[in-house]
């Protein structure tokens, strides 16, 4: 912890020094608190988890269909006929069903929802944590900055959890439907491609659903905690 002398002039008149957290401390604090709550902290993990891998595996099953159809073998276009994908005898490339997109859609809303609740709840509970803090000197921006941090290591963690598991069933579905040349036919940029646009849209997920409740947070005044 440093201090650095404070700058507000005459509106600081009598508090000659304010007492700044450096970053790496933001951290600890903040894998502390998830540590602290951690059965809490997975229950909010997995709904995100869950999201990510339906996004992961509908993302990569298209991306294993595509490959297969650059192979350009009549028989494999046969079979994903038969399989209920839409290919002509000119297609090249498929995307996901309309379905498969609302799905996603709304297992993403859903997973949002249940963030902005679960750390509304986690606010409420850390009433008189957040008001020591700010009894002691810490800045809004700091307890921003903590909820923030907390909502970013779940949301990488969750999210890379997720795009793994759903992108790994995803290809292990394509090998029982379509037998190893699923596996051949999947080009390694677009499978990183899709687990990193997954990882992606989880950790945004995260950070947007805590956005909210850590204003609110960060607002409280020390009295009202």
């Amino acid at each position: 912890m440093k201090a650095i002398p404070s700058t507000h002039g005459d509106l600081a008149s009598g508090i000659s020094r304010q007492v700044v957290l450096p970053y790496k401390k933001s951290v600890q604090i903040a894998f502390e608190s998830i540590r602290a709550r951690f059965f809490r902290s997975m229950i909010t993990t997995m709904t995100l988890v869950l999201a990510v891998a339906f996004l992961a595996y509908v993302n990569m099953g298209t991306d294993v269909v595509n490959g297969l159809l650059q192979s350009g073998d009549p028989d494999i276009r046969q079979r994903l006929v038969l399989s209920g994908f839409d290919v002509g005898p000119e297609t090249t490339s498929v995307t996901s069903s309309p379905k498969q997109r609302w799905i996603a859609i709304l297992s993403i809303l859903v997973c949002g929802v249940g963030i902005v609740n679960a750390q509304l709840m986690a606010v409420t509970e850390r009433f008189r944590e957040i008001g020591t803090m700010k009894c002691l000197g810490a800045l809004d921006r700091f307890i921003l900055r903590l909820f923030l941090l907390e909502a970013g290591l779940q949301g990488a963690i969750g999210a890379l959890l997720g795009a793994l598991l759903g992108g790994a069933a995803a290809v292990m579905t394509a090998m029982v439907r379509f037998g190893p040349l699923a596996l051949w036919a999947l080009s390694p940029d677009a499978a990183v491609l899709t687990l990193l646009k997954a990882v992606a849209v989880g950790c945004i997920l995260s950070l947007a659903g805590v956005f909210y409740p850590a204003l609110v947070a960060a607002r409280m005044q020390p009295v009202e905690a």
